[in-house]
């Protein structure tokens, strides 16, 4: 009878923790369609087709910066200079790649090798990456002020084309999003390589045993955080017709928020791009529309944000609590 009992405790212990597990993979879903039911309660006539073109006019540049994050978080690292980054991209987006589109394709592609040089520096002299992208975010700054020292350019007609795209019945940010999405959910979580990225954050001494380079690993991650955010920065760009200096000065933080949003951690190599990009569409429309909508004064919005964020990590930490 005892021991009846005690097989019986540990399918019902496993079946709590599946649930746990369940519920702690879908929480970044379910913080997303709270957001959108505050937002049709409030205004039913945002939920439409306009409505969400509208209110989801910024998700896809925020998005590809948070994967950009995302695989600089993979690694164990936190990148503080990519929203200066991003602001350099709009920047040479909207003078070079227009005016001299081969010199900016040159600047851009430069620019994604700097990233990478970044991440062997960081590794080879165990730097911390906090200090290192501190200091870089100043360069990324300065030389945007120094390529466009007032707001102005244009970005290049094949862009604004591009992102101003309206295909029928679902709108552009949304197919985006899913697009984004899926192709870095197959290459990060479905490909071998993937996994090597992945484990240089979850268990770099295994995968160095293993026979793999750690200094590639984290070359191949910073460049592709380059790579996403030249992307995140042209877009930007495609959207706002025009850049300035300090157009994405506000992505940092962010981008950050969007991955741990999302279901990432900072240690351990544990991050969703599905979940990633669900966080920056979370706060794409808890930024301005959900908190507008509630007649929350912009001085009150990023607190607000910030109490959003909070209030879902802390359901995070009780869900783990209850996992383990």
């Amino acid at each position: 009878m005892t021991a009846v009992s005690f097989e019986n405790g540990l399918k019902s212990s496993a079946r709590a923790t599946r649930r746990a597990r369940m519920l702690r993979s879908l929480l970044p879903a379910l913080s997303l369609a709270l957001v959108l039911i505050a937002i049709a309660w409030l205004n039913p006539r945002a939920i439409s087709y306009f409505g969400f073109s509208l209110m989801l006019n910024l998700a896809i540049p925020i998005a590809l910066a948070t994967i950009a994050q995302m695989f600089v978080i993979a690694g164990n690292e936190l990148d503080l200079s990519i929203g200066t980054f991003v602001g350099f991209v709009g920047c040479v987006t909207a003078t070079w790649l227009k005016d001299a589109p081969l010199l900016g394709v040159v600047i851009l592609l430069g620019s994604i090798g700097v990233y990478a040089l970044l991440g062997a520096l960081i590794h080879l002299r165990n730097l911390p990456s906090i200090v290192v992208t501190l200091g870089m975010s100043f360069v990324w700054q300065g030389m945007a002020i120094l390529i466009l020292p007032k707001p102005g350019g244009k970005a290049p007609d094949w862009l604004l084309a591009l992102m101003a795209f309206k295909p029928p019945f679902i709108p552009f940010p949304i197919i985006a999003a899913l697009l984004i999405a899926a192709v870095v959910h197959f290459g990060l979580m479905r490909t071998s390589y993937g996994v090597i990225l992945r484990g240089s954050g979850g268990n770099s001494a295994a995968l160095k045993r293993a026979g793999w380079s750690l200094l590639r690993t984290k070359i191949a991650l910073f460049a592709l955080t380059g790579l996403f955010g030249v992307l995140s920065g042209m877009a930007l760009i495609g959207i706002t017709t025009s850049a300035d200096a300090n157009i994405g000065n506000g992505y940092t933080l962010l981008s950050i928020a969007g991955v741990i949003l999302g279901g990432g951690e900072f240690v351990g190599g544990r991050v969703s791009p599905i979940g990633a990009v669900i966080g920056a569409l979370t706060l794409a429309l808890a930024a301005s529309p959900l908190l507008t909508f509630m007649h929350i004064p912009p001085d009150w919005q990023v607190a607000a944000n910030g109490a959003i964020l909070i209030i879902v990590l802390a359901a995070r930490v009780l869900i783990s609590r209850r996992e383990r």
